[in-house]
């Protein structure tokens, strides 16, 4: 499994792309989280690791959750797909996975800017005419591009999943925007890496509680979703780095 780090930053941020990765299946990619810029986000990512990926070749998406730092870059990823059925560069129907709650209310998101009637005279656009909607969610695993999907609520200021990821070879554990929560911690563990969240405020995980965790979860956690002047010196947990490309 290798996994492409696309963007390290929070809601915030003015250096970073918001929090996203791509992790590689044995039958093609799957995007986490979908945010701001996803396009050149991807780009940047693919000119540092030498891996080309695009919107072009990712035909499924994770969403943890409806903050816009998660999901803003839905609108022209839904848009670019699109474009490229009608232009017959595709016939695949992009598939968006994530929670039921996440699910219910996605197109209230989008409908402003994508509902408007796709040919003169027809009928109003809706979600199913950009996106394949799947639900993910607890106690069930979901197969996609090759990849064993499991989830987890976090505890979050909106209805939040945190991710496990395998391809039977290596696993990735993403917590997902998240409170310090011991139990999610002890459900990441099991897997070889997982990638933690370290913001400030009520609804996040401050550096020093994962600092806290023992030196065997330690080993193989790296925070992101920092803020733009994180100190990498107040932690021995590496800081994860755009267009990093991790392998597992």
């Amino acid at each position: 499994m290798k996994v492409l780090i696309l963007g390290v930053g929070d809601a915030f941020t003015y250096r970073s792309f918001g929090t996203s990765a791509v992790v590689q299946g044995s039958q093609g990619p799957v995007l986490l989280d979908c945010p701001d810029l996803i396009h050149r986000a991807l780009f940047e990512g693919s000119l540092k690791s030498n891996w080309e990926v695009d919107v072009g070749t990712v035909d499924d998406v994770i969403i943890t959750h409806l903050h816009g730092d998660h999901c803003n870059g839905l609108e022209s990823y839904g848009f670019a797909k699109l474009v490229n059925r009608l232009m017959g560069k595709s016939k695949v129907m992009p598939r968006l996975w994530t929670h039921p709650g996440a699910a219910a209310r996605v197109w209230e998101r989008l409908a402003p800017a994508m509902d408007a009637p796709l040919t003169k005279g027809g009928r109003k656009s809706e979600l199913r005419d950009y996106f394949d909607l799947r639900l993910i969610e607890p106690n069930m695993t979901s197969m996609i591009q090759g990849l064993a999907v499991e989830c987890r609520y976090t505890i979050h200021s909106i209805p939040t999943i945190g991710l496990k990821l395998t391809d039977g070879k290596g696993s990735l554990g993403w917590s997902g925007d998240t409170v310090y929560d011991q139990a999610h911690i002890d459900w990441l563990s099991s897997c070889d890496v997982i990638v933690h969240e370290a913001n400030l405020g009520p609804v996040h995980t401050n550096i020093e509680t994962l600092n806290s965790l023992p030196e065997a979860i330690r080993r193989k956690m790296r925070v992101t979703h920092i803020v733009d002047n994180f100190d990498p010196d107040c932690t021995d947990i590496k800081p994860l780095v755009e267009g990093e490309l991790i392998e597992i």
